[in-house]
């Protein structure tokens, strides 16, 4: 029998924590303290159930996206499906790849629907779903890796900015990557197409066929995944100048597109210690000496 979801105020009082099965969320709302505490009741009765509701369509949820039409039913996956789909004309891509940010986006709006607020953000696993009103502002620390310290880039979102979606994908994050990307972070106007357009970057990424580059069937990591017996990423070994330009070229040419289609705001990519930024100007190298506060760090 599973355990009931886990539901808590983390210990500085402010932020919610949320917790099911692999749904991991931190919660922080900004405003009246009964308009705060309205919007953390709500999160509390959406997330609940809510893993069950992804689940009772998971089978459908692992198939490739089908451009033209989907049998998915519930708001989440189809929202999952709508983040996707302008993606499946060119590639393999499943509802998956943009399901933790429609679980962060779903959340949200919850809170939003229950409550006027300053500032909120929904945090799953590094993909975030933001709401700004009024001159607020979110600036958050852009981690190059899981396993590395310190902040690579820093990013500040007003309020007036489309930037309402955050989300990170690459080789070292919690999902698997066909291309070789320590992280691709981008922003976007909500978190599904966030979280779908930075699995799509960080595929493009890559150096087809490089002998230094460990790649393994999906299937072999993980038996049930949506990737099937894709080849993932395991491991980079070393790479000339060249071939990391190379590589972050072809991440770049697919950003840039996806920034002409309307489909992301900004986009920066790492590999081995080198990073490319595309259409963000929100996104800049941190100043020694004058280092904005740092709402929350992101990694892959």
């Amino acid at each position: 029998m599973r355990r009931p979801p886990q539901i808590a105020l983390l210990a500085d009082g402010k932020r919610l924590h949320l917790q099911d099965g692999p749904i991991d969320l931190i919660v922080e709302a900004g405003g009246r303290e009964a308009d705060v505490r309205a919007s953390y009741e709500a999160a509390a009765r959406r997330f609940t159930g809510l893993l069950d509701e992804l689940c009772a369509e998971l089978v459908q949820l692992r198939k490739a996206a089908d451009p033209a039409r989907t049998e998915l039913k519930g708001v989440i996956a189809r929202r999952m499906y709508t983040a996707v789909a302008p993606f499946a004309p060119d590639c393999f891509i499943t509802p998956m790849a943009a399901v933790a940010g429609s679980v962060a986006e779903e959340i949200l709006g919850a809170m939003l629907a229950a409550a006027p607020l300053d500032r909120a953000y929904v945090n799953n696993g590094g993909d975030v779903a933001l709401h700004l009103a009024g001159r607020e502002q979110f600036t958050v620390g852009l981690m190059d890796r899981p396993d590395a310290h310190g902040v690579m880039r820093t990013m500040t979102v007003d309020a007036d900015d489309p930037v309402r979606g955050i989300a990170t994908s690459g080789r070292h994050g919690r999902s698997f990557s066909l291309g070789i990307a320590d992280a691709v972070t981008v922003l976007a106007g909500t978190a599904s197409q966030a979280d779908a357009a930075a699995t799509v970057i960080a595929n493009a990424v890559d150096l087809p066929g490089h002998p230094a580059i460990l790649r393994v069937p999906a299937n072999a990591l993980q038996p049930d995944s949506d990737l099937g017996d894709r080849l993932v990423t395991r491991d980079v070994g070393a790479l000339t100048e060249q071939e990391t330009e190379v590589a972050l070229a072809a991440g770049a040419l697919c950003a840039r597109q996806l920034l002409a289609a309307g489909l992301i705001e900004g986009a920066a990519l790492r590999l081995l210690g080198e990073t490319v930024v595309i259409g963000a100007r929100e996104i800049v190298a941190p100043h020694p000496l004058h280092k904005a506060p740092i709402q929350h760090a992101i990694h892959a």
